[in-house]
């Protein structure tokens, strides 16, 4: 393969990463919001956000100002980790919830692993071109793997929230977090059939796919005799 085109899958490994990243860690997957209302004094909104690993609360809680048409308004922000066994209750009625739940969190960050060792790979086989040459299956494989476990987080996730399987995303939307998981795991399958059709074309000497050194695989007696030629008592 062409040093551009490890050049392309390193970018474009390297993006999804980071985008893996920001789905792991931000606490955006899903989002509830609700409006209390006190007394007609005083109204609070509270946004509740699950991610992977963090639950993050917002209240905002808005009086009326000392002045005519105006208001305060107080809040209060505070995150924890996610799931936590007496908080969720994953001793009793969440336990199926918080098992699986702890699962996507494992998946994802082997993804993010695999990921990773796919970038070792793209560093070490650009160095000759005979590493050149083969390292494309490592790199492929590995992509792969990546975008294999980052859906079944996916999967995993997603039939939580549609089953119901935890009460407080009962009315809970998508958020962000959710949206990235999902390209990470679309653009690694991309990725890692990107590279398996240039490295097939490169093996089979194709100059868009190998460049201007492609080669040609020796067959039968002919290349025998060509590597004679080069011998002293071959």
């Amino acid at each position: 393969m062409r040093k551009t085109s490890y050049a392309a899958t390193f970018a474009a490994v390297l993006i999804i990463i980071v985008i893996n990243i920001l789905s792991a860690r931000l606490p955006d997957w899903f989002a509830q919001r609700t409006l209390i209302a006190k007394y007609d004094i005083a109204n609070a909104q509270v946004t509740v956000r699950y991610g992977l690993m963090k639950r993050c609360e917002r209240s905002t809680i808005t009086f009326p100002g000392p002045s005519k048409g105006g208001r305060l308004e107080y809040t209060d922000y505070e995150c924890r980790q996610f799931p936590l066994r007496v908080q969720d209750k994953c001793d009793d009625e969440n336990r199926l919830f918080c098992a699986l739940w702890t699962s996507a969190q494992y998946f994802t960050e082997l993804g993010i692993g695999f990921a990773s060792m796919g970038l070792v790979a793209l560093v070490i086989g650009v160095s000759t071109h005979s590493r050149r040459r083969r390292v494309w299956r490592a790199v492929a494989g590995l992509v792969i793997l990546h975008a294999v476990f980052q859906l079944v987080t996916f999967i995993l996730v997603t039939e939580l929230y549609r089953k119901d399987r935890f009460p407080a995303f009962e009315h809970a939307k998508p958020g962000v977090g959710y949206v990235l998981n999902a390209v990470s795991w679309i653009s690694g399958f991309a990725v890692g059939a990107g590279v398996i059709v240039t490295g097939v074309a490169a093996d089979r000497g194709q100059k868009w796919a190998a460049g201007n050194r492609s080669y040609t695989p020796i067959q039968g007696h002919r290349a025998y005799r060509q590597v004679q030629g080069y011998g002293t008592n071959a």
